[in-house]
C-alpha cells in the first residue's frame, strides 16, 4: 500500500537496509588472507593533486586509475615509487609528494588536523564557467579525524564554510549564519581484489580540467554505496545512491535512486579502456529492485531491452592512450538516447549525447600541456519524466549545463616543487537552456528542438591563472582571471567584460600516531 505523502515509504527502508547488511555481510564474509593496508583517498580539493597530474600528464608517473579520481593515497604512492627518476626533470616533485603523502605502517592508527582560513571569491558557484556574482570574503575551517584498523579505515571531515550561503547550487538551508557541510566522511574495508566503500566523497569521471560526463565534483557529494573488485588490470566497480525525493502533482513523495557501474580494462600501461553505464529510477513508494543494484548486470537489458522502460539509462566509453611517448589522447562518450532516421515516425525527438576529447602531454623540460574539447546536446540529461533527469535537487551529477561546447587549452608549470601554476584559455558556447527546465512535453515539440544550442547562444572568452601548492602547514589554491562575454543572459549584442577570482588558503595543525 503506497504511503501517505510525507512519510518515509517502505522503498527508502528497503534502500538503507540492503545498504546496511550489504556493507556488513562484506566485513564479516571476506577472509583474513586477503586482508591488506587501509588507505584513505586523495581528496579532489588537496592542493597537492594538480602536481601529480603534473607528473602523470608527462608521462613520468603512471595513472594508478586512469579517469578515476579520487585513488588512494596508497595507490598514489606505489605509482610515484615505480617512477624511473634516473632521467626524470621531476625527480624533486617525486620526492616531494611522496614525503607529503608517506602513511604510518602501523596497523591501528589515528589522526587529527584542524585547518582555518579564508575563502575569498568574486562568485560562489564551484563552476568558474558560469559565475553567479556573489563576491564575498568568509572564513573557512575544517576538522578532519582518520581512524585506520589493518584492512579498515574511518575518515570524517566535517567543514563550516559560509560561502555555501552564496553558492546557488548548494542543496542545504541558506538561513543560517553559521553553515557546514561533510567535505568527506566515509567508511572503508580494502582488501587485496576488492575495497568496499560507504560515505560521501567528491568524485570524477572523465579527463580532468573539465566535469565528467556521468560523474563529477560539480554538485556536492551524496551518501553512497561502492564496491571495487579486480586488479589494476581489470576492475569492476558499483556505485549506488538515494537522490532527494521529489513531489508528483497529487503531492504524492518521489523515491528516486541512482546506480553506475564502471568495466575497466588495463592491457598496458599505454591503454586503458572503461564501459560503463548509470541510470536514474523513480517513482510513488519505489523501491531499489535488486536488478538495478546487480553490479554483473547489463543495464539496458534490465530495462528497455528487457523487463520494459523504466528508468533514465544513458551509456559510455572512457578511452586512455598514449599514441606516442610524448602524446596522450583521452575520450569520454555518453549516449543517453539514440533517435534512428525514420521518416514514418512521429518521433523527432534530437539524440542526447555528450562527448569529451583531450590530447596532451609534456611541455619543455618540466611544464605540460593539455587541449580538450567537450560537447553537451540540447536535451541531454533530461527525459519525459523529470523525476528521472540526470540531477539532484536541481544540480546535475556529472555536468551542471548542456546544451553547449567548451574548447580549453591548459599548461601547468611548476615553480618550485611545492607549487603550480596553471594559465587557461577557454571558449564556452552556451545555449538557452537549463538542467530544470521542462523536457518538451509532446515528441513532436521535441522535434523543434535543435540538438545543440537552444536560443541564443552565450559566449564566454576566459583567460585565467591557477595557483596551487602546499609548503608545511600553509595551503592554498587559487584562480584569476578575466571573463569576455557576448550576448549576455542569452540577449543578442549585450556583452561584458568582468574579473573572476577565488583563493582558498588555509593553515592547519595536526597529530596521530599508532593505536595500542
Amino acid at each position: 500500500k503506497p504511503n501517505a505523502p510525507g512519510v518515509e515509504g517502505s522503498g527508502r527502508d528497503a534502500y538503507l537496509t540492503y545498504m546496511r547488511r550489504t556493507f556488513l555481510a562484506a566485513l564479516v564474509v571476506l577472509p583474513t588472507l586477503l586482508q591488506a593496508q587501509a588507505s584513505p583517498y586523495v581528496p579532489l580539493d588537496d592542493p597537492r593533486l594538480p602536481a601529480f597530474e603534473l607528473l602523470v600528464t608527462r608521462g613520468e608517473v603512471r595513472d594508478p586509475a586512469p579517469m578515476v579520481r579520487p585513488f588512494r593515497i596508497i595507490d598514489a604512492l606505489a605509482a610515484l615509487s615505480a617512477a624511473d627518476t634516473s632521467g626524470a626533470t621531476s625527480r624533486r616533485l617525486i620526492e616531494e609528494l611522496r614525503a607529503a603523502w608517506i602513511q604510518d605502517t602501523a596497523q591501528t592508527y589515528w589522526s587529527l588536523e584542524a585547518r582555518a582560513g579564508i575563502d575569498a571569491y568574486t562568485d560562489a558557484r564551484r563552476d568558474p564557467l558560469h559565475p553567479d556574482d556573489q563576491a564575498n570574503a568568509t572564513f573557512y575551517g575544517e576538522l578532519r579525524g582518520e581512524g585506520r584498523f589493518g584492512p579498515l579505515i574511518f575518515v570524517s571531515r566535517p567543514a563550516v564554510e559560509p560561502r555555501l550561503n552564496d553558492d546557488p547550487d548548494w542543496r542545504g538551508r541558506k538561513d543560517l549564519v553559521v553553515v557546514g557541510r561533510m567535505a568527506e566522511g566515509y567508511l572503508s574495508g580494502q582488501w587485496r581484489y576488492g575495497h568496499l566503500f560507504y560515505g560521501a566523497i567528491d568524485r570524477q569521471w572523465g579527463p580532468s580540467g573539465v566535469p565528467g560526463i556521468p560523474l563529477s565534483n560539480y554538485a556536492y557529494p551524496r551518501t553512497e554505496l561502492a564496491v571495487e573488485l579486480g586488479t589494476d588490470q581489470l576492475r569492476l566497480s558499483a556505485h549506488a545512491a538515494q537522490l532527494t525525493d521529489g513531489v508528483d502533482s497529487t503531492g504524492a513523495r518521489i523515491h528516486r535512486y541512482w546506480f553506475a557501474h564502471r568495466l575497466a580494462v588495463s592491457p598496458s600501461r599505454r591503454l586503458a579502456v572503461s564501459l560503463w553505464e548509470t541510470t536514474v529510477i523513480s517513482g510513488v513508494d519505489r523501491n531499489f529492485d535488486a536488478r538495478w543494484r546487480n553490479p554483473a548486470a547489463v543495464l539496458l537489458l534490465s530495462d528497455q531491452y528487457g523487463l520494459g522502460a523504466d528508468g533514465n539509462i544513458m551509456v559510455g566509453a572512457d578511452v586512455t592512450w598514449w599514441a606516442k611517448p610524448k602524446l596522450r589522447l583521452e575520450g569520454q562518450f555518453a549516449l543517453d538516447d539514440l533517435n534512428y532516421p525514420d521518416p514514418n515516425s512521429s518521433d523527432k525527438t534530437p539524440s542526447r549525447y555528450a562527448f569529451t576529447v583531450a590530447a596532451s602531454g609534456p611541455l619543455a623540460r618540466s611544464a605540460s600541456w593539455k587541449l580538450l574539447y567537450t560537447e553537451v546536446s540540447s536535451l541531454a540529461f533530461r527525459t519525459f519524466d523529470p523525476a528521472e533527469d540526470y540531477v539532484d535537487a536541481g544540480v546535475g551529477l556529472g555536468r551542471g549545463y548542456a546544451s553547449n561546447d567548451q574548447l580549453s587549452l591548459l599548461v601547468t608549470q611548476p615553480v618550485t616543487s611545492n607549487w603550480m601554476v596553471t594559465p587557461e584559455l577557454t571558449l564556452l558556447r552556451q545555449g538557452d537552456a537549463q538542467l530544470t527546465d521542462s523536457f518538451p512535453a509532446a515528441q513532436a515539440a521535441a522535434g523543434n528542438v535543435p540538438t545543440l544550442f537552444i536560443g541564443t547562444v552565450q559566449r564566454t572568452w576566459r583567460a585565467a591563472v591557477g595557483v596551487t601548492g602546499a609548503f608545511g602547514p600553509f595551503r592554498a589554491a587559487g584562480n584569476v582571471g578575466v571573463h569576455y562575454v557576448q550576448n549576455v543572459d542569452h540577449q543578442m549584442g549585450k556583452t561584458e567584460m568582468e574579473p573572476v577570482a577565488r583563493i582558498r588558503f588555509t593553515l592547519g595543525l595536526g597529530t596521530g600516531g599508532p593505536l595500542h
